[in-house]
Formats: C-alpha cells, structure tokens, sequence
C-alpha cells in the first residue's frame, strides 16, 4: 500500500519496522498458495454460507463467491507470493479410463452446481489469478505438480483442499490447509511432522495407507477389514506394503501376525488383496510433472480493480476481503493506523512483477 503525504514513510509497513529487519533475518523462501478448486468450489455450494445468491441474470453464484472467499481467506492467512488454482478436466479422465468404477458411483450433480463448476475457471481468469485445467487429469495432479516445482526451484507450497488426498504430499517444503466444516476458521494447516499424530503414518507411507484402507469418496474399495487403524498398525510394523508382501512371500506369516492378527494376514494372502492394493496405489498416485506456469511469473499482487470488476459482472461483490491478494494492508493494520494514512492508502491499481517492498512473511 502506498501513501502521498510528501512528509510521510513511503509504506504503511514502515511505521510499524518489525524487530526482525534490525535483525537481519532473512526472508523465508517464496510461498505459493495451490488451490484445488473442484474441492472449495463443492464445499462453497454445499454450504451455501451466503444464501443462495445468483447474479442480475439469475445464475447461480453463491458457489463461485464462496470459492473466491476461500482464496481469499486463505491468502490473507498464509501471505503467499503467488497463487495458482487447479480444477479437474470436465471432458476426460485418465483414472476413469483405467478402471470404469472409478467414481461411478457419484450422483449427477444439480444443474446450478454444474454451471458453477463450468463458469469458475473463466471467471477466476478474468479475476486475474492463474488457472490450470489439465486435460485427463485432476486438481490433486495439478497440486503434486505445484508442490514439485516448487520444491526444485526453491518454493515453499501450501496446498488448500478439503481432501485428504494431498496428506501423500507432504514434505520439508510442502504443507496442507485442509478446510474442514465448520468454516474457513476451522481450516487445519497440516505439516509432515505432525501427519502420524493425526494419521499414524508417515506421509511417505500414505498413499499405502490409503490404499489399504480404500477411499469411499473415489469408489476404490479397500482391503476387507483394514480400517485406519489396521493399515497404520501394519505400516508401523513393516513400513511399506512391498514389505509386507515379502514377508509373506519369505514365509513370514507370524510376523504378519503379530502386526495385526490372524485373520487380518489371511486377508492379505489373498490375490485379491494385492490386486486391490495395486490398483489403488495406481490410481492415488499423482501426477508431479504436469506443466504448471513458472511461479516467477505469476507472482501476486492481481490488480484490485480489475479483480473487482470481473466479479462484479457475475454479482459477487468483493472489496476488503481481497486485500491479501491485490497487495493491501490488513484491515485490522489500517484500522490501527492514523487517520492520515486510512485517507490516503489506496489499492495497487497495476499487478507487480514482483513482491511488494519490505515484504516478509514468517512461516
């Protein structure tokens, strides 16, 4: 934010001078927001926080406002360099192809959800926030790309989503948001370090974890009788499902056993049980090398007006709110400050290439 009172600091971030520039402390590396859209977008219509508000032509918004607003909250939560949001091909899917259950078993979606789902997107685009539909893939292949890429060129990641399928991405530089119900306020911010208080894995161990024990949402069904807490037993026990399937394989029944019962490893000694395992390890797995935009390039802030302007034309009507993403001041910061500067701070009126002076966000 920028002020014009000739005998004032340039910045608002100036009056207050945090301890940590005297100092010396380095800025942490960058930090991009990746957004599973499908996810916040469902959760928004489901909600329905904000009544079921439609626009001057009658179409359906309230889902569309409820994702901006999950956006939104989330980047004035996390300070984020850049933001890039993901959502699932609508015409192909590469896991359907590979096996025809997949998903099957999910009701038609209501018309006005399908719209929003259409409409989101575009309208995200115009709002000037990058956007990634990969044609076969998902929003959580568009996620694990993000995280990758970061990871190689030196980015921290926060990935927001509502699924707990992003837990398998988990890392040093990679974090989750997982909103929850109960509103934005109850989002959980998931780090590697504390997914076996929660899971009792490791991350690297999750995606075994979850193929054991199925996901209902996706239509994969697990092993018989491996709920969580049998999957992490046996995981604790041998690490990995391949180990498992040595040391059955090596005449290791008893130790089998001693994980997680007799009839638990009769279970496992079934063909059955490894085709299962093997096909939803294949289809959980993520794509890390879908080509996401370079993160240098879409570096926040978006235009304020322009952002305004394009949700506005669908009747969702957005201003304060939006102050983490057009390179604002906190509302309770300019509350703070003198009258002076509340007069004379205005919105950024042109997107930066880069991030604002003085900025630095501690994570």
């Amino acid at each position: 934010m920028y002020q014009t009172h000739p005998a004032r600091p340039r910045r608002l971030d100036a009056l207050r001078q945090p301890a940590v520039y005297a100092l010396g402390v380095s800025p942490p590396e960058p930090l991009l927001l990746a957004i599973d859209g499908n996810s916040l977008l469902h959760r928004a219509y489901h909600a329905a926080a904000t009544g079921e508000l439609r626009d001057g032509e009658g179409r359906a918004v309230w889902a569309l406002k409820g994702l901006v607003t999950h956006i939104a909250h989330a980047a004035a939560r996390l300070r984020p360099d850049a933001v890039l949001v993901g959502f699932d091909c609508p015409v192909s899917s590469m896991r359907a192809d590979d096996y025809a259950g997949y998903k099957a078993h999910r009701p038609a979606k209501p018309a006005d959800l399908r719209e929003q789902l259409a409409a989101a997107p575009d309208l995200l685009r115009a709002a000037g926030l990058p956007v990634f539909v990969p044609a076969g893939y998902e929003a959580d292949d568009v996620l694990a790309s993000c995280a990758a890429k970061a990871r190689d060129t030196g980015w921290r990641t926060v990935l927001v989503t509502s699924d707990r399928d992003a837990f398998a991405l988990l890392d040093a530089s990679t974090s989750v948001l997982r909103i929850r119900n109960g509103g934005r306020d109850a989002a959980v911010l998931m780090r590697a370090a504390t997914l076996p208080v929660v899971c009792g894995v490791e991350a690297w161990q999750y995606r075994d974890f979850a193929a054991l024990r199925g996901d209902p949402s996706d239509n994969l069904p697990g092993v018989p009788g491996f709920g969580p807490a049998t999957a992490a037993d046996l995981l604790t026990a041998f690490g990995t499902v391949d180990a498992v399937w040595a040391a059955l394989d090596g005449g290791r029944a008893a130790e089998v056993n001693a994980a997680v019962g007799v009839r638990a490893t009769e279970r496992l000694a079934e063909p059955a049980a490894r085709e299962v395992v093997e096909r939803n390890r294949r289809l959980m797995r993520m794509r890390t090398d879908l080509p996401v935009p370079d993160l240098e390039g879409i570096r926040l802030p978006l235009a304020f007006s322009g952002m305004r302007r394009a949700l506005a034309g669908r009747g969702i009507l957005l201003g304060p709110s939006l102050w983490a993403l057009t390179g604002g001041t906190p509302p309770d910061e300019l509350a703070d400050a003198p009258a002076w500067v509340r007069v004379a701070v205005r919105p950024p009126r042109s997107r930066r290439p880069g991030p604002m002076p003085g900025q630095l966000t501690l994570f």
